[in-house]
């Protein structure tokens, strides 16, 4: 069918794209921009990864080593310890060779495996009896000859290395492989010179293998050094093995993650951990290997075929599941120098020779113990591989780690505005709770390491800031609550609204209301008084005013305007008062009792500045209905205020008290309301401006002036005097008027009762006729 009016599609249109707009903005609070820009920087950071959040992610991963530290069920290292006992024994560090060559026949007659030394020999033995026949002096020259004929203690220690090998067929060949791995130490600065030229030794041969096409070389992860200080040649050169015992401590000095491998230009040198683990599998080679992204592992083929794989992370590195300090493990040297060692503490088994002696500085902090022995690093490194005890952390844990963050930060950003800060805390706890518990779970069960400390930390920032801003938020639309309010509502509903400013719907809003005006009576003859001091004026209004304003605020009514003498007021707005129409009534009732001790206090004051006083006298007009409420106005300048015909009749309602000479005029909306007040009829009439004719009321009392004898006497008398005058029954409405002054009381309607008074006189000479139908047509406001 064709679309004879496009101009309502294309406003249809409109329409929906500015409800979308509407609601995106609504969506898009400063709050929620300011929660997603904080979740951007932290997502950046997570990829960045700066020290100070690998610092915390660190931190979280050591105290679950502290709080489940490796169970050690399997020693396959032993420890020599150059102990304090051992020092004391033998001598000062460093022994001569001889000792140390005594130690390691004695281990492997002990049936060691093999033997690592967690030292180097950087200089020839100051014991050698070359170098002591130097040192000694007045000694014959024979005597010097034959000290200097003797073998050096170095070539001793170096015979003793070569004798410890062993052959051990590889592929189709027998070779004859070393048993003891010389440890060597490096630097990461210029600042100690090399004592060799830095080349690898001939020992040595390590493999570099890609697994995938394009992997660059190991070169470019492995950490790199400048300096290395390496055995004495003579030992070097007989050495089975050569691995770099320096480890690479994180900033705060704790041993986490202990390189495979590191490499000086293109020349490659293992640690001492896999130096040791590729003599004890029987092999001549080691194999690093890399992916696209890093080192992937360490490999040393096994004797019956295939690989010994260690997992390392992407820069060569390996994280072992440290324990506490093993003093199982540890030997004193002393003991195996004398032969006295139990068998059983190293038979079968790889043995590090290194120092715990606090004088020799090899003390080192793991995450389990911040005082540790460095050697037994070592061993524990050896000890973790060797029963699959290794920590990872695959690189998926750190696409769930931003999965989680930009999942839970999302849902944080969206939800917390709508359902505040109690609701979202429970989600952020729930959230937060699960993903601490995976990770422990997988820490605990698989070895694996999943970081979620930072993710809760920006999780719990982003939480914090947007609860402090909604906060920030809501106690400046309190404040603007208390400020737009303060003036025209009581403080306790002005806390309320504050509290709850959903209650204030701003922009106009229809609802069932009831109004007050009141005036005062004679303001242009009170205001002549004035003429030479209208300062004084002013403040005999204030002075009025105040005193109603309160009696309508302590009522629960909101004060609209003020319009010279004129005060407007409303209920049921902008908070909900079920009984909005009794609460008018009762505050149009107290303001008019507020009117003689008023105007007692104000004729005292005249009296004392001897001028001229009148009695202030107020009209009341109060009517219910259905209107419209909130700000009213223009963009630059609006009020909250209320629009409707019941206003406006209310307004003429307070015109009819000096017509009908009463104090307080109702509408009949209001008086269904509160038919147990003392309540008469005035009239029907038409007001001016309106077609239909509306019945009016009195309000005299409240419910316990309506409950007196006289007052239900006056309104039986009354409700008489109304029914005969609009039957035209003239006589009989003159004599319940008669009865209707008897009955008056306290209630002044002598003037209203004239009115009638008049009006029958007047109807009963020119009768209305009979299609009259009591209706009384207002010629002024």
């Amino acid at each position: 069918m064709p679309n004879w009016f496009p101009w309502r599609k294309k406003a249809s249109e409109s329409q929906n794209g500015a409800r979308r707009g509407g609601t995106i903005r609504r969506f898009l609070t400063v709050d929620r921009w300011v929660g997603m820009g904080l979740l951007a920087a932290f997502l950046a950071l997570s990829v960045i990864d700066p020290y100070p959040v690998e610092f915390a992610r660190e931190r979280t991963f050591d105290l679950y080593q502290k709080l489940s530290p490796r169970q050690v069920t399997q020693r396959p290292v032993a420890i020599v310890d150059i102990d304090e006992k051992s020092l004391n024994a033998i001598g000062q560090w460093p022994w001569p060779r001889t000792v140390i060559a005594q130690i390691v026949a004695n281990l492997f007659n002990k049936g060691a495996a093999l033997v690592a030394f967690d030292v180097v020999f950087a200089e020839p033995d100051r014991m050698n009896p070359e170098e002591v026949a130097k040192s000694l002096h007045g000694v014959d020259a024979e005597t010097q000859a034959k000290l200097k004929a003797m073998p050096s203690n170095d070539a001793l220690f170096a015979d003793l290395i070569t004798q410890t090998r062993i052959p051990v067929p590889i592929g189709k060949k027998t070779v004859q492989l070393g048993r003891v791995v010389l440890g060597q130490a490096v630097y990461f600065d210029a600042s100690v010179r090399e004592n060799a030229d830095g080349n690898p030794p001939k020992s040595l041969s390590v493999a570099a293998k890609g697994l995938r096409k394009g992997a660059p070389p190991p070169q470019e992860f492995l950490p790199s050094f400048v300096s290395m200080v390496r055995n004495i040649p003579v030992l070097d050169d007989v050495a089975g093995g050569h691995g770099l015992f320096s480890l690479l401590p994180e900033p705060d000095n704790v041993v986490r993650r202990v390189p495979t491998f590191m490499v000086k230009g293109e020349n490659f040198y293992p640690s001492l951990p896999v130096e040791m683990l590729r003599l004890a599998m029987g092999q001549t080679t080691s194999m690093v290997t890399t992916d696209l992204d890093g080192v992937q592992d360490v490999r040393i083929r096994k004797p019956g075929g295939g690989f010994f794989q260690i997992p390392t992370d992407s820069q060569g590195r390996i994280r072992p599941h440290f324990s506490e300090r093993d003093d199982e493990k540890y030997v004193p040297a002393v003991d195996v120098f004398n032969g006295t060692v139990d068998p059983a503490k190293v038979a079968g088994k790889m043995v590090l020779v290194g120092t715990s002696a606090t004088g020799l500085l090899d003390i080192r902090a793991t995450p389990v113990d911040s005082i540790l022995p460095g050697v037994e690093v070592h061993a524990q490194v050896v000890e973790a591989v060797m029963t699959n005890q290794l920590l990872n952390r695959p690189q998926a844990m750190k696409l769930w780690e931003l999965l989680f963050l930009g999942g839970v930060g999302v849902v944080m950003i969206a939800v917390l505005p709508w359902v505040g800060a109690r609701w979202s805390m429970g989600i952020f706890l729930v959230t937060a709770g699960s993903m601490a518990t995976t990770s422990w779970m997988l820490f605990v069960n698989n070895a694996q390491l999943l970081d979620a400390t930072f993710p809760v930390a920006a999780v719990l920032v982003i939480f914090t800031v947007m609860t402090y801003l909604g906060y920030s938020r809501e106690a400046a639309q309190k404040q603007q609550v208390r400020d737009a309010f303060g003036h025209y509502l009581s403080p306790d509903m002005v806390e309320r609204l504050a509290e709850d400013p959903s209650q204030l719907k701003l922009g106009g809003d229809k609802r069932d209301m009831t109004m007050l005006f009141c005036d005062v009576r004679g303001f242009t003859t009170i205001s002549e008084t004035f003429k030479a001091f209208p300062e004084g004026l002013t403040r005999l209004m204030n002075k009025l005013l105040t005193p109603l304003t309160g009696v309508i605020m302590e009522r629960r009514g909101t004060v609209d305007k003020y319009m010279g003498d004129c005060i407007m007021a409303f209920w049921n707005a902008p908070l909900d008062d079920l009984e909005h129409p009794r609460n008018a009534c009762r505050s149009a009732l107290a303001m008019l009792a507020e009117m003689a001790p008023l105007n007692e206090r104000l004729k005292k004051e005249a009296e004392a500045e001897g001028r001229k006083h009148l009695d202030l006298r107020i009209g009341v007009g109060i009517n219910s209905g259905d209107v419209v409420v909130g700000n009213m106005g223009s963009d630059q300048r609006f009020d909250y205020s209320v629009l409707g015909d019941a206003v406006n009749l209310a307004s003429r309602l307070e015109g009819q008290c000096k017509t009908y000479a009463v104090d307080c005029v109702i509408g009949e909306t209001t008086k269904s309301q509160v038919e147990d007040f003392a309540v008469l009829e005035l009239d029907q009439i038409k007001v001016k401006g309106k077609l239909e004719a509306v019945a009016i009321f009195a309000l005299l009392g409240d419910e316990t002036v309506a409950a007196t004898e006289p007052f239900k006497a006056l309104k039986a008398a009354h409700e008489s005097m109304i029914t005969t005058y609009r039957t035209q029954d003239w006589d009989g409405a003159v004599a319940a008027l008669a009865a209707c002054r008897e009955r008056m009381g306290d209630c002044n309607l002598v003037g209203l009762y004239d009115l009638y008074e008049e009006r029958i006189r007047v109807y009963k000479e020119n009768p209305p006729g009979r299609d009259w139908d009591g209706v009384f047509v207002a010629t002024s406001k």
